[in-house]
């Protein structure tokens, strides 16, 4: 087999994304050949070199293993990530039937809830998370008091945060109640914490968020704690969502 940088290897191993590995390579926490290896370029032949991330080989028929891909409905008080220091549940917790390592792609904040994907195929977690591919994830988020049409607006041309201006977004009205309002939001950014700081800075703070879908998957059947494979239909549109997502733009929705 070819020599492959280790950073695809690691990827590949659905241990993360190329990104986080190449961080994992420069903190030297892999080894090649029991060799600690910090050089960004370096490359390894999985067939034939022992390759570990945190002292744990990943090498080994790995583009043979079969892949894995769930949707979990994440709880809220639910950490996404398969492990926390401060011992709070986490997103795996909920998928031990499933005998593979999986890994969640992007995140969900601890108090809030809704759709997750995870799987071990870390190419496709990659394209996911990239900013480039612009994946659409849509929220329903319970705000204080009433937006008016204004700030709805600000919302759909992009608000100014501290690191920088959000893209535009699609932003729904959907109902109020005696003394708070709820929004649908669609973004195609993945910055942390991002509906929080767009409701923030119009100045009506979130109360309550739950993510309904991700790249057009939704929650659909799903209860709170549940999960089910994903359809090789949906893998497929995954997959090849750099063709899908090419040139589009979001759209306000007119208020309800």
């Amino acid at each position: 087999m070819a020599q492959i940088r280790l950073q695809k290897i690691i990827a590949d191993a659905g241990i993360t994304s190329r990104r986080k590995a190449e961080e994992m390579i420069e903190d030297g926490r892999v080894r090649v050949n029991r060799s600690v290896v910090t050089e960004l370029g370096a490359k390894a032949d999985p067939a034939k070199d022992l390759v570990e991330v945190d002292k744990k080989a990943i090498t080994g028929s790995l583009s043979s293993a079969p892949k894995h891909y769930i949707l979990l409905y994440k709880p809220r008080g639910v950490i996404s990530s398969v492990t926390d220091p401060e011992m709070r549940p986490v997103v795996t917790d909920f998928i031990k039937k499933i005998k593979a390592r999986l890994y969640p792609v992007g995140r969900l904040d601890f108090d809030a809830e809704g759709a997750i994907i995870l799987t071990n195929d870390g190419e496709l977690t990659n394209r996911l998370i990239h900013p480039r591919y612009k994946v659409p994830k849509r929220y329903l988020v319970k705000v204080s008091d009433l937006p008016d049409e204004r700030s709805l607006k600000r919302l759909q041309n992009g608000v100014r945060l501290d690191d920088g201006m959000t893209a535009p977004a699609r932003v729904r009205f959907v109902r109020k109640t005696a003394e708070n309002s709820w929004i649908e939001i669609t973004v195609i950014e993945g910055r942390n914490r991002l509906i929080k700081k767009m409701c923030q800075a119009i100045g009506h703070p979130v109360l309550k968020l739950k993510r309904i879908s991700f790249a057009g998957i939704t929650l659909r059947g799903l209860k709170s704690g549940d999960y089910r494979p994903l359809t090789d239909e949906e893998v497929s549109r995954l997959s090849s969502f750099e063709t899908q997502t090419k040139k589009k733009r979001p759209k306000t929705s007119k208020r309800a």
